[in-house]
């Protein structure tokens, strides 16, 4: 199950017109990383301060950011290993970015810093770096790096979003995040497993 990023080409077309134009002045892709992270900046401001509509551009910025540069540094031909180094930490940083954002909103609409819903955000946030971790030990293994759902960055994003919208439901939007990450990470390790074995 590819879940939301089975929209990654539909949405990499969309942005082809920039990836083209960076191509032409020989932008670097690396460029494109940090305006995902200041896209999350954003992202973290507005979502502190309850804006959806806002944060839905942040977040749209922010998965631009970490589209193209992936596809500059392609069409370029100037693929390296330190550029998917930056690339992943600049989508770490921008996932605390965010759940700092929605941390803050927490604790802005409920009893302050010590509320429990504070706590569930916070539950939610080591929650959603599960799959990474799952993605990048099986890429150390030597096997697919896999990206994607059933709950992968894009629908963490439509998660923060409909929380900043709906900010009395955030106990139900952080045990989706929870839940969806944890099946997430455990599809991907049975994936890597079965491959693993095959290869063995």
């Amino acid at each position: 199950m590819q879940g939301l990023y089975a929209l990654k080409p539909w949405y990499a077309r969309r942005l082809q017109v920039i990836t083209d134009d960076a191509v032409r002045r020989g932008i670097s892709p690396d460029v494109f990383t940090l305006i995902g992270v200041l896209g999350a900046v954003a992202a973290a401001l507005v979502i502190w301060r309850g804006w959806w509509w806002a944060a839905l551009i942040a977040l749209a910025i922010r998965l631009a950011g970490a589209n193209l540069d992936g596809a500059v540094a392609r069409a370029r031909g100037v693929s390296r290993p330190w550029g998917f180094v930056l690339n992943e930490i600049g989508d770490r940083l921008s996932d605390l970015l965010m759940f700092a954002g929605l941390t803050a909103l927490a604790a802005r609409e409920y009893a302050g810093w010590s509320s429990p819903q504070v706590g569930y955000v916070l539950v939610a946030a080591v929650a959603a770096t599960l799959p990474t971790f799952a993605s990048l030990a099986a890429a150390g293994a030597g096997a697919t790096r896999r990206n994607g759902g059933p709950f992968g960055k894009t629908e963490r994003c439509l998660v923060a979003v409909l929380a900043t919208a709906f900010p009395g439901a955030l106990t139900f939007w952080a045990a989706l995040i929870v839940i969806g990450s944890l099946g997430t990470a455990i599809a991907r390790l049975s994936a890597t497993h079965r491959e693993l074995v095959a290869a063995s």
